[in-house]
């Protein structure tokens, strides 16, 4: 046997449990979830297997589809928001001098916060009566800009959008910070010599260098946002009229409070398919050869 393959088998034995415990832990529920999605089940007690009727019921549920049109809002301000956000953030803070380390951490600290929190904090700047947001517009003299934001359906998606971009722009520019700082120097130093300018030098040289990178952030960004939950919860809770509710939202709703967990499984299913082809799509449009 040859060094190189006794590498691998060691390799192979060291990841055998942690691909163990997320064949368990991760894998099978899903599968189990589709499967309870074929039965009329309270939690408790016998299940009746009713076919596709959940399935059906779901792609028939106006509020699923409303809940589909606010997360692929969500979806959009993230990748279009957080993934641009965390890119000039990164680019203007990747030296590691005192300052910009200070202002890295301030940037990633929302990430340390629990969302719930989060959601506590946002929901206060946004209370009508005493939210920070409206004495400001008072205080500049946009009276007439004062809202309920997190009552009124015609803004409330947008206003929870903000929250969310704000939260986790951190982990984005870590990420992005790490790739740039990967770039070999050489080609820097090529470039200049070249006579590259900045914006054409981030367009031909640094974007190709790191787009894996940014490839994985847009994966991290649809997943994340269509499993979006507790900071929307807290805030909203799917409301007012499910002006806010999104997939995560309307499942557990579904199944928590009505009990009827079948039905439920069904909506996760539904989750898992929509975020396995909004991934794939998205891969598929940014693929792109730079060598």
């Amino acid at each position: 046997m040859t060094v190189s393959a006794r590498i691998r088998g060691f390799i192979t034995i060291g990841l055998l449990p942690a691909l163990v415990l997320y064949l368990f832990f991760v894998i099978v529920p899903i599968f189990w979830s589709a499967y309870y999605g074929f039965f009329d089940w309270k939690g408790i007690g016998a299940a009746k297997f009713i076919g596709l009727d959940n399935y059906v019921e779901v792609l028939q549920d106006p509020i699923f589809w409303k809940s589909f049109k606010n997360n692929m809002l969500i979806v959009a301000a993230s990748v279009f928001g957080q993934v641009p956000i965390a890119m000039i953030l990164a680019l203007l803070l990747m030296k590691s001098t005192y300052f910009q380390r200070v202002i890295r951490a301030s940037v990633f600290m929302p990430m340390v916060l629990s969302s719930v929190v989060v959601g506590i904090i946002w929901g206060y700047i946004y209370h009508p009566q005493i939210g920070i947001l409206n004495f400001l517009l008072e205080g500049v003299g946009l009276e007439s800009w004062k809202k309920a934001w997190l009552s009124d359906p015609k803004v409330s998606m947008f206003a929870l959008m903000v929250p969310i971009i704000w939260n986790y722009i951190g982990p984005y520019m870590i990420m992005f910070i790490a790739a740039l700082q990967n770039i070999s120097p050489e080609i820097e130093d090529a470039a200049q010599l070249d006579g590259v300018g900045p914006v054409r030098k981030l367009f031909a040289v640094t974007l190709p260098m790191i787009w894996d990178t940014v490839k994985v952030a847009v994966v991290l960004c649809i997943s994340g946002s269509l499993k979006a939950f507790d900071l929307i919860y807290v805030m909203t809770g799917g409301g007012p009229a499910h002006s806010t509710e999104l997939l995560a939202s309307y499942m557990y709703n579904s199944t928590f409070n009505v009990y009827r967990f079948g039905f439920g499984s069904a909506i996760s299913t539904a989750i898992i398919i929509l975020s396995l082809i909004l991934i794939v799509g998205s891969q598929r449009l940014m693929k792109r050869d730079y060598r």
